[in-house]
This record gives structure tokens, sequence and C-alpha cells, in this order.
């Protein structure tokens, strides 16, 4: 009984671990650690934005900022976002801020589908 459940444990371990295994570079939020998700993990936090954008804006920039990503386009748009939203604070979500901000997320949205969603 035991040997069999050990077996089945091992079965399922080899099933999970090859699943999750893959390119993220062709599936970019595929791994729980990949830049994507950290990004989507950090843009699901806060604030309701419809209910209050400007709140939700400030609540996104430090989480955005602070978090360890490599170097790349990931990166660098998380940084943009984090600026734009910033902008958007400061400036009570002036129309200029919220373009910024649309831009940006379209930006970071097109590497990572559905981050800012």
């Amino acid at each position: 009984m035991r040997a069999r459940a050990t077996a089945a444990l091992s079965a399922l371990a080899l099933t999970l671990s090859a699943t999750g295994c893959g390119s993220t570079a062709s599936h970019p939020t595929a791994s729980i650690n990949s830049p994507c998700t950290q990004v989507a993990a950090v843009l699901s936090n806060g604030p309701d934005p419809g209910a209050d954008p400007v709140g939700y804006a400030a609540a996104q920039v430090l989480p955005l900022r602070e978090l360890k990503l490599a170097a790349g386009r990931v990166k660098t748009d998380a940084l943009v976002l984090a600026a734009a939203y910033s902008q958007f604070s400061t400036t009570h979500g002036s129309a200029a801020a919220k373009r910024q901000v649309a831009a940006a997320s379209h930006d970071l949205d097109a590497v990572c589908p559905g981050a800012t969603q």
C-alpha cells in the first residue's frame, strides 16, 4: 500500500514538473517566478482602480520599483509604468498622465499579456 502511494505521488510530481517546464520566452507568464507573473501580482494588489484611480496609481509605484527583475524589456516597461503612475498620482489624474499610464500599460501588456488587467 505504501509503495503504491509513493509511486502515485512520484507520478504526480513527474507530471506536474513536466507540465511546469517550458520556455518562458514563448509563454512569459508560464512560471510563478517569471517577471510577468511578478508584475501581474504587484498590479493585482491595492485599491480598486475603478473606485479610486489616484489611490490605485499611488499604491503601485513603490511595489513596481521594488521588483527584483533582470534587466530587459519587462523591467524597463514596469519602471516606465511606475513613473506614469507616479505622475498620475501627483497630477490627480490629469489627462496627460492618463495617456502616459495607458501607453505604459499597453507597452507592458505587449510583453506580458494581461499583466495590467
